[in-house]
């Protein structure tokens, strides 16, 4: 789950961590008073999405820059331009993302910038730390071009971060000074409390700033969240934006179903996020675009396998359904029922295709030729792929 950058520093403040001032609005009634209420004559007014390069994105009416360093004065009027307007990003694809919130910020007197991250390293099953000397730029582009700005340290989660670990670091981004270290030490230390204690996939801050008066702020703060996790933290729900999520998503999980949308128009429902990822591989491989991720988990129902099926026909891209189960905790007969079933139950009119294998795959088979239902069957998944493939293929 990701959370907004006045979210997250809003959980930066609880963990001790320096952030500037800022206040978040949604509605225009709100502009002066948060704007007066920042202080300084200059003012920073930030877009808020869940995607990066707001900085550099444009807004469909061709007003530039979702983050603007203006004058008090002209704040409003910028925020005007943002609120409820859609922006597009590198990040956000071609559709873009409607800004529901406005983020007022203090102007800060920048001397250097720098990245820093942490996330889970699972080549190793460690917390690994990111940071580079060259903050406000693309990670990805600096590690390309000029590794050698970048450190990764790996932090054993039994151990925690250690303090030759956090004067490393120090030394690395140039804190020299002792009250620059107690300063940085404050800052990583907070945010590796909140990365483990609030069950973090990643905590980002770009840029991390030394202002001109030698004081270390985040700028700005990127914060996701494990979704297996979130049960232990209900007060992390509330922080949950459904305008930026995908309503079908949001609906399966309602269900128990893992649901991710993709731009393909080859829809799939498979159980297991391993099988899931392969019938996705495999859909390409043969020359087709696989239009989700669909995981209906080991112990679906007819109810669970009917939302499946609704959730896949909202998706208006769609031109074929791939079904691919294999039964070992669920077995292939209750699957072939709840296939059944959810295809007289939603009225299905496209193209589906069913590949069925393991505990009582025959009698799963024979229901689902007995039920005069319209399908194809096919007895691998390379034959289930290439069949749905030249399907929808065909129907251009």
């Amino acid at each position: 789950m990701n959370i907004h950058e006045y979210q997250a520093k809003a959980l930066f403040k609880e963990f001790g961590v320096p952030v500037q001032d800022g206040v978040a609005v949604k509605s225009p009634e709100e502009f002066d008073a948060a704007i007066a209420s920042v202080p300084g004559e200059n003012i920073v007014v930030k877009s808020q999405i869940h995607a990066g390069g707001r900085g550099k994105g444009v807004f469909v009416d061709g007003f530039k820059g979702g983050v603007k360093f203006v004058p008090k004065s002209e704040a409003a009027a910028t925020a005007k331009r943002m609120l409820g307007n859609t922006i597009v990003t590198k990040q956000t694809g071609p559709q873009g993302r409607v800004v529901g919130t406005i983020f007022f910020t203090e102007a800060l007197d920048i001397d250097k910038e720098y990245y820093l991250s942490i996330l889970m390293d699972r080549a190793s099953s460690k917390v690994a730390i990111v940071a580079s000397v060259a903050g406000g730029m693309e990670i990805e582009k600096v590690a390309e071009e000029t590794p050698d700005q970048i450190m990764k340290m790996l932090i054993d989660p039994e151990l925690g971060i250690q303090p030759f670990q956090v004067r490393k670091l120090a030394f690395f981004f140039g804190f020299s000074d002792k009250e620059l270290q107690k300063q940085f030490k404050a800052v990583i230390t907070g945010l590796y409390r909140l990365f483990w204690q609030k069950d973090c996939s990643m905590v980002e801050v770009n840029p991390l700033i030394l202002t001109k008066d030698k004081k270390i702020v985040c700028l700005d703060a990127k914060v996701a969240f494990d979704d297996n996790a979130l049960f232990r933290h209900p007060e992390l729900q509330e922080l949950r934006d459904p305008h930026e999520e995908d309503p079908k998503e949001i609906e399966a999980g309602k269900f128990g179903l893992n649901y991710i949308a993709l731009d393909g128009n080859i829809a799939c429902m498979v159980n297991g996020a391993g099988l899931a990822m392969s019938t996705m591989d495999i859909i390409k491989f043969y020359g087709g675009n696989p239009a989700n991720f669909l995981d209906v988990g080991g112990g679906a129902n007819e109810e669970a396998i009917t939302q499946a099926f609704n959730i896949l026909l909202k998706d208006k891209n769609v031109k074929g359904i791939l079904v691919n189960i294999f039964g070992g905790i669920m077995r292939c007969d209750v699957i072939a029922a709840g296939v059944i079933a959810a295809v007289k139950n939603v009225g299905l009119t496209l193209p589906l295709v069913v590949r069925l294998e393991g505990t009582n795959v025959e009698i799963g088979k024979k229901m689902l030729a007995d039920s005069g239902i319209k399908l194809t069957t096919a007895d691998s998944l390379a034959d289930a792929a290439q069949k749905i493939v030249k399907i929808v293929a065909e129907q251009k």
